[in-house]
């Protein structure tokens, strides 16, 4: 079971010789195309603070170029950080000796790439033995644990054959078979559903929120699909230009965009899918008791007018996870919230 988080603290990769000497420049101001043009470094990261909360999916999105998949790469120091902490059950990534890291990537993490990267000469069960292998597990005990994944990802009966007879989904499913198998706290996936066709995407998105169901992992998620990271992700952070612009969760990313950047994002999101109605419901006034359905804080507006369209109800009232009511909520006022987008600064003035 995981048990720690991750927390990253004031993160800066320039990519260059010399590195270092810059950080204060950048901090102070200097632009990522100053940087280049007058010094030949690149600007990844600039001072990244996130938590990842354990046993949860954070995903990290942005569009190519923005840093996420250089953000990743230093979770397991396969990139070197210019300056700052990555801080593991209490040690800091950054700061461990070889010995350290390499039992760090073998036995605390594990990553889920694009292109799949399993060993072409090797059968599904041969790639999902592999971490296993080196970390040097006896034959038996590893093909146990493999075959139990190969099963949970959907795979049982391809065992013997080899990545190049199969699809790109089933893939992938080997990749995840080998990253649990693993049994890392840290699941890294980068990018890793975006090569999929969009159905076998959707389907691959369930069958890693089933396993987290069970697992509770704490993942981090790259993507650069809004639609893919408000489905996966319990916490988003979106990255431009190796900068942090927001973090919350989907809810509050869609429903208060930090800048343009992100109310452009959020403009063609099914916001029906995924605002709840704990966060539009009306709290419950004095003498006023429950009417109407009860339905769950958590439940999204798209299912809530599923629901009650089909009790023929236009009112409801909203149960917290005790079954108390804590709110009403009516039809109209759901149809609403799904078709407005609130564009930041319309959200700004009404704050203001």
């Amino acid at each position: 079971m995981a048990s720690h988080g991750i927390e990253i603290k004031n993160l800066y990769k320039i990519f260059g010789q010399n590195g270092r000497d810059y950080i204060d420049a950048v901090h102070q101001g200097m632009s990522k195309s100053e940087l280049i043009e007058k010094h030949g470094h690149v600007l990844g990261l600039k001072d990244i603070n996130i938590s990842m909360p354990a046993g949860s999916i954070t995903v990290v999105m942005g569009l190519s170029g923005s840093g996420k998949s250089t953000l990743i790469r230093h979770i397991n120091r396969l990139i070197e950080p210019t300056s700052g902490e990555l801080i593991y059950d209490g040690a800091d990534i950054c700061q461990m000796n070889e010995t350290a890291l390499r039992d760090f990537r073998r036995h605390k993490t594990a990553m889920v790439f694009q292109k799949f990267a399993l060993l072409p000469h090797r059968t599904v069960l041969e790639n999902t033995v592999y971490g296993l292998d080196i970390q040097g597990v006896a034959r038996a005990e590893s093909t146990q644990k493999a075959q139990r994944w190969i099963d949970r990802v959907g795979l049982s009966g391809f065992e013997d054959r080899y990545p190049n007879q199969l699809s790109g989904g089933m893939q992938q499913r080997v990749g995840l078979a080998r990253a649990l198998t693993n049994d890392a706290d840290i699941l890294l996936m980068d990018e890793a559903y975006s090569a999929l066709d969009p159905l076998i995407r959707v389907d691959m998105q369930s069958v890693l929120l089933e396993i987290q169901a069970e697992l509770k992992k704490t993942v981090v998620f790259i993507t650069h699909d809004l639609d893919e990271a408000l489905r996966l992700g319990d916490k988003i952070a979106i990255l431009r230009d190796g900068q942090m612009i927001q973090q919350g969760t989907g809810q509050d990313i869609v429903l208060n965009p930090a800048d343009d950047y992100i109310s452009a994002f959020v403009k063609e999101v099914n916001r029906g899918r995924v605002i709840r109605l704990e966060t539009i419901m009306r709290a419950l006034g004095p003498g006023l008791g429950p009417e109407g359905l009860p339905l769950p804080g958590t439940m999204t507006l798209e299912n809530a007018a599923k629901e009650m369209t089909s009790a023929n109800q236009t009112t409801a009232h909203v149960i917290d996870q005790a079954g108390k009511p804590v709110g009403s909520v009516d039809l109209q006022g759901i149809i609403a919230a799904m078709v407005t987008p609130t564009s930041h600064k319309s959200a700004r003035m009404a704050a203001e």
